[in-house]
């Protein structure tokens, strides 16, 4: 073969691994961006429940004094019921009463609605701290992990480049430029393998007289694919030598194939 045909077939073999670790280094921020997405999840969740917490403690006291104006309103209207001279007023007195005592009800109404909105919060919210610990620790354990596997695919990314430099120092600057434009087009495969008289690749048959050469060149000489350019290599395929011997059944034995005895003979 080409010695400078299985420099780029090495190349590529190279350039495949360079490809993974690169694709494995750039899943990396977004790994870590999910991470900090859930605690920013679970963070947000505990805030809005002590949000919504505090809002629910305002509203309590809110009704708590409405509760305690109402009464001092009824206070105060019965205090005038035992001084006033007239049936009439009296019974407006009573009215205001009757009123005001309405507004406790309601007011006490409301304010049982917040304490058991409130005693739901509480509720909400240890279990939110408890879920936002519980995801700190898993999170904290997941960031370790990706900082091991991200050390090692730098440490594995140094050394693929390393093989890079060794091998493209072996390739020709205008063939290598080649390759590397071939390459860009098609994912970083530049080459591609001669199967049944197609593109392994891309499909396309190779026309006859252009196969034969390729045969009887045996590598020794360039081709490119005509539909996807791809540089072309072609291995003859092995042949396996028939056996044509096959081996005699078992538990037949050579008498087997002779003609039977008649009865009686000796």
């Amino acid at each position: 073969m080409l010695k400078v045909l299985q420099n780029l077939l090495e190349l590529q073999s190279v350039d495949v691994r360079l490809n993974d670790v690169r694709t494995r280094l750039a899943a990396f921020p977004k790994k870590i961006a999910e991470l900090d997405a859930r605690i920013a999840a679970a963070k947000a969740e505990l805030e809005q429940s002590k949000a919504a917490q505090l809002a629910t403690l305002k509203d309590r006291k809110k009704y708590e004094l409405d509760v305690e104006q109402h009464k001092e309103r009824v206070r105060k209207y019965r205090d005038q019921s035992a001084q006033v001279k007239t049936n009439e007023a009296y019974k407006a007195l009573q009215h205001e009463v009757q009123m005001a005592e309405e507004e406790i009800s309601k007011a006490e109404d409301r304010l049982l609605e917040q304490m058991v909105a409130s005693e739901e919060y509480d509720r909400r919210i240890k279990a939110a701290e408890k879920r936002l610990k519980e995801m700190e620790e898993s999170v904290r354990s997941q960031r370790a992990a990706l900082a091991t596997e991200k050390t090692a695919a730098d440490k594995d990314l140094a050394l693929v480049e390393n093989d890079r430099k060794r091998v493209t120092a072996e390739v020709p600057e205008d063939l290598l430029d080649n390759y590397e434009r071939i390459g860009k087009k098609h994912g970083g495969v530049a080459l591609a393998e001669v199967e049944d008289e197609k593109c392994s690749l891309c499909g396309m048959h190779i026309r006859p007289h252009v196969f034969q050469r390729m045969r009887n060149a045996n590598n020794e000489e360039l081709f490119h694919c005509e539909t996807c350019t791809r540089i072309l290599y072609y291995i003859e395929p092995t042949e396996v030598p028939l056996n044509d011997h096959k081996p005699q059944a078992s538990g037949v034995s050579a008498s087997a194939s002779s003609p039977a005895s008649a009865p009686g003979e000796n």
